[in-house]
């Protein structure tokens, strides 16, 4: 048997790996494992008590606000024309003259059209010979008349004669004064040669040009002429609002202020000039004028408008953003925004609702702040992290586009919910 000598240096290498330093590897393998075992528990145990813990729900809020607030009634209406003229030939002729060019603005008296006057100026030449000639066959029998009334007391000529005579003298007279009839008549004609503008208008598009044959049994108007300043809008209410209107219009003159159809664009403010004399049976509505004087020229005739009637303004009313209002089985609440950013339900009493605002008259003050965006996810306590981005008032009592306010002037329809306790 060969011995091994244990104490040579490559043994001892082997022997001090093997035996020495191996369990000295495991010993700190061991230890790093339960080092970052317990860290890791400890972090877990961390992220379930801030699981754990109620988060802050992100929500919108606005300020409740005091402000004076307009009250409208509003109504689809259609805006129609003080005075429209179809202007027509009232003789026949050939015309001459077209002294206005298509969409002029034209004054009353302004000569429009001429037709040819002179076929009616020969026959008023034609007119005038006779009427010479009658004047002159009735001064010779007026004078013989006097001749035969001397005659009378001598008895060289008898009364039928006289009587004769003095017939003679009123037939021409008559004649006479029919020849000035057709001398009036003729200059009339002339006149209605030159067509003038009744009134102060805008011309549209013309019919006829210069050297056309009309009649005056055409149909077909030469032009149309309208009158756009002032103009008028007819529009329509809710015959259960004509009384609150009829109330107000004895007291002021009421505004109306005329909006575009898609409710965005305001086009002219005027006023409110009288009510229809009856109710329509099938819609229920009636009828109302108001005046504009449309000095721009915004609005034109036939155009569909949405007319805006100013009943009042309520001075210094709590107003609050439409988008804040739920309603519960406790009635109408809103979220309000405590100093430790948490939320409580409180009641309010709704006074008016009209667009994007309403009207309040308890439970929160000017300055308090409401949540107008996420309730849904909110009860009284709740942690939130308000935005102030939320749908904002404006004096006007119109959205933030301009638009006009919208809605039942006396009770408004808020959003649904209901306050969690």
């Amino acid at each position: 048997m060969k011995t091994i000598d244990s104490n040579s240096p490559p043994k001892q290498l082997a022997y001090f790996l093997r035996h020495r330093l191996r369990p000295a590897l495991t010993l700190a393998v061991a230890l790093l494992g339960t080092f970052f075992l317990g860290c890791s528990g400890g972090d877990t145990k961390q992220q379930k008590a801030q699981a754990a813990a109620p988060r802050a729900v992100s929500v919108a809020v606005a300020k409740v606000q005091q402000q004076d607030v307009p009250v409208y009634l509003s109504g689809l209406g259609s805006v129609t024309a003080f005075n429209t003229a179809n202007i027509k030939s009232r003789v026949d002729g050939q015309i001459v003259q077209v002294n206005f060019k298509e969409g002029q603005n034209v004054k009353q008296g302004e000569l429009l059209i001429v037709i040819d006057p002179r076929p009616f100026q020969v026959q008023l030449e034609q007119m005038q010979a006779q009427l010479f000639k009658d004047q002159a066959m009735l001064r010779d029998a007026k004078l013989n008349l006097d001749r035969y009334t001397t005659l009378i007391p001598s008895g060289s000529i008898s009364q039928q004669q006289v009587d004769t005579q003095k017939a003679t003298v009123d037939q021409l007279d008559g004649q006479v004064r029919t020849d000035q009839a057709q001398i009036d008549n003729a200059k009339l004609q002339i006149v209605y040669c030159h067509i003038t503008a009744p009134f102060t208008g805008r011309v549209g598009l013309r019919q006829v040009d210069p050297g056309n044959i009309v009649h005056a049994s055409d149909t077909t108007p030469m032009l149309i002429l309208t009158q756009l300043q002032p103009i008028a809008v007819i529009f329509t209410l809710p015959e259960d609002q004509l009384q609150t209107v009829s109330k107000h219009m004895k007291n002021s003159t009421l505004q109306v202020d005329a909006y575009s159809r898609d409710d965005q664009t305001k086009l002219a403010t005027g006023k409110l000039q009288t009510i229809d004399n009856q109710i329509d049976q099938t819609t229920g509505t009636a009828k109302l004028k108001a005046v504009f004087d449309n000095a721009d020229s915004q609005l034109w005739p036939n155009q569909f408008v949405n007319a805006n009637l100013l009943l009042e303004t309520r001075k210094n009313s709590t107003v609050l953003p439409t988008a804040a209002i739920l309603r519960g089985p406790q009635g109408t609440f809103v979220y309000a925004l405590k100093a430790d950013k948490t939320v409580e339900a409180r009641t309010v009493a709704i006074s008016l609702t009209q667009g994007n605002i309403t009207t309040i008259t308890s439970g929160l003050n000017p300055g308090d702040l409401v949540v107008t965006d996420g309730q849904d996810k909110l009860q009284t306590g709740s942690k939130v992290e308000p935005r102030n981005n939320g749908p904002g008032t404006t004096p006007s009592g119109r959205n933030g586009s301009g638009a006009p306010a919208s809605g039942n002037p006396t009770s408004g329809t808020p959003a649904s919910g209901t306050p969690a306790s």
